[in-house]
């Protein structure tokens, strides 16, 4: 029975097992989720939402206000000398022509889609920069680790040169070649090492509380799937910039509508109450008061309507740049790969080579320098290969993470712009 509980355990636990060592090279989805919702931009782009619901509160409300006039007089009667008190009271406001309602509620709503897809859009770009802080520190760890490895070759080196001078079969310079060899590379190990660690305090600084492993595994890096276009498609179906503004663009044609419906001034309602003759006369009345334009509301208008054309343009502008952005991502992300294939296979003969020639040192059967040169040379293929690998992997989880199959970016991810 064990066996089959075992099983079944194993099998209900698979999509959350598989969700949490899909990407064993990067943060786990839920730290980089909470990390990249912390950011500062982020953080600001949510109170960009909220000010864009109080704004649309106010659109849906309006700005006029009731308004309260009240004045005092004295008649004077030039017959009889005699001087009368008067005086008035009334309240008005303003009206919203229904037209102008309707518009002014789509504007606010507007408004809230525009801030939201700038918090998508913040949420993607501090994506992009944990990637990118991350893979940069890996690249000096990678270093680290190379320099830390060459180092200890070189310290072996150099011990076995120290038994071959005493034993008289190499000259004392050789043996300070191999020690200078030796300090050389710690050197390189510790200016790597102190580049790892500004890399990884930038990190903690641009997200506080992530947390960073002492070993991050190396990942194979994979072949990109599917063609250029399916790649296009997937960014531009999920990508808040495009959302910006498609919604700006919607944004500036309403408030062109606007402008051109203000084009009829709103009129102003108002009831008057009024005591004349010493209060021996009563005055009850309404009265209507509309403002007489000459030009400014034309001109606001035709401000507006440029304003939308703009706004149309860098669309078009925003949208041709993304087609390039994702096409160059793309591109390196293909490319990296068969460069990382490349370096992989220079790089392991390269380190053959490398032994070959330590043996043969060993042996007594080439020179030092022959050896050193060797050893270098496998070190810089190696870091070649090793940086390779890790452009190639980057490359990959930046197109992942442009099209929305990397992180968690919005609460919705099947947000589509199709609505523009």
């Amino acid at each position: 029975m064990k066996p089959i509980v075992l099983a079944l355990a194993l099998a209900f636990a698979a999509p959350i097992m598989a969700e949490e060592i899909s990407y064993p090279d990067l943060p786990p989805p839920a730290q980089a989720e909470a990390a990249i919702s912390r950011s500062i931009t982020v953080l600001t782009a949510e109170s960009g939402i909220k000010f864009e619901q109080s704004n649309r509160r106010r659109w849906s409300s309006g700005n006029y206000e009731f308004n309260v006039r009240a004045g005092s007089a004295q008649r004077r009667i030039a017959s009889t000398g005699q001087a009368l008190k008067e005086w008035d009271v009334a309240i008005e406001r303003p009206v919203r022509l229904p037209n102008k309602m309707l518009i002014d509620q789509e504007i606010g709503a507007e408004g809230v889609q525009r801030a939201e897809f700038t918090l998508g859009d913040a949420r993607h770009e501090a994506g992009r920069l944990l990637l990118r802080l991350w893979f940069t520190w890996q690249r000096e760890q990678a270093q680290v680790a190379q320099w830390q490895q060459q180092e200890l070759t070189l310290q072996r080196l150099a011990a076995m040169t120290e038994k071959r001078v005493k034993a008289g079969d190499a000259p004392k310079m050789e043996h300070n070649q191999a020690l200078a060899a030796a300090a050389q590379a710690g050197v390189s190990r510790r200016q790597a090492l102190m580049r790892a660690q500004l890399a990884a305090n930038e990190i903690v600084r641009q997200f506080p509380g992530l947390e960073l492993p002492e070993n991050v595994p190396r990942s194979t890096p994979q072949a990109i799937q599917n063609d250029f276009t399916y790649w296009k498609d997937q960014v531009f179906q999920h990508n808040h910039e495009l959302g910006m503004v498609r919604s700006d663009r919607h944004l500036q044609q309403l408030l062109a509508q606007r402008s051109r419906a203000d084009r009829i001034p709103d009129p102003t309602v108002g009831m008057r109450y009024s005591s004349e003759m010493a209060g021996n006369e009563k005055v009850t009345g309404v009265y209507v008061s509309v403002p007489l334009s000459f030009g400014l509301r034309s001109a606001q208008a035709e401000g507006m309507q440029h304003q939308a054309e703009i706004a149309t343009n860098r669309e078009a502008f925003v949208q041709r740049r993304l087609e390039g952005d994702v096409y160059a991502t793309h591109t390196q992300a293909v490319s990296s790969f068969t460069t990382w294939q490349q370096a992989a296979d220079a790089g392991n003969s390269i380190r053959q080579n490398a032994e070959l020639v330590a043996r043969a040192y060993a042996l007594g059967e080439s020179s030092l320098s022959d050896t050193l040169t060797a050893r270098r040379i496998a070190l810089e293929s190696t870091l070649a290969e090793a940086t390779a690998q890790l452009d190639a992997n980057e490359a990959r989880y930046r197109l992942l993470l442009d099209a929305h199959q990397l992180w968690p970016l919005d609460s919705d991810e099947d947000v589509t712009h199709d609505h523009y």
